[in-house]
């Protein structure tokens, strides 16, 4: 299953926010921390503010920060807020014409079965997992003129 880059953004913003000294960032900083458009974090921001995974804070050093611990933002939540409800055949769409074998297709309970056991394993993990490894993604996300590269 592939992942849309908004939800991998997503991720990377959490992370980026969890590892924070100071406990909140900017779009501004995170965009150019990452390489990617300030415009496309404010609605990856937006839409994680929106869930309750992360606050606005307004005024003088505004900027963001975690709505939660890290322990309490689940992976799979993160995920399937971000993704909607999986879909990896045409099958699985509501709108999409019956297909003529699916009365006896075994195909669809398979991969149900594989975004059951994807879907499980990101739930079973949190931001806390995602930042366990807190200093080394520190040295390299503010490294003075640090760009990740993907």
């Amino acid at each position: 299953m592939r992942l849309t880059s908004f939800t991998d953004y997503s991720l990377r913003v959490l992370i980026y926010v969890a590892v924070q000294p100071e406990g909140h960032a900017t779009i501004a900083e995170i965009a150019d921390r990452y390489g990617i458009s300030e415009h496309h974090l404010t609605k990856v921001v937006h839409s994680l503010g929106a869930a309750g995974f992360l606050m606005n804070l307004r005024g003088r050093g505004g900027g963001i920060r975690l709505a939660r611990a890290p322990e309490d933002i689940n992976v799979g939540a993160v995920v399937r807020h971000t993704e909607g409800a999986a879909a990896p055949a045409a099958c699985f769409e509501e709108r999409t014409p019956l297909c003529s074998i699916d009365r006896v297709c075994i195909l669809r309970d398979v991969l149900q079965e594989a975004v059951d056991a994807f879907q499980g394993v990101l739930d079973r993990h949190t931001l806390a997992d995602l930042v366990r490894n807190r200093a080394s993604l520190h040295r390299i996300l503010f490294a003075p003129h640090a760009t990740v590269e993907r």
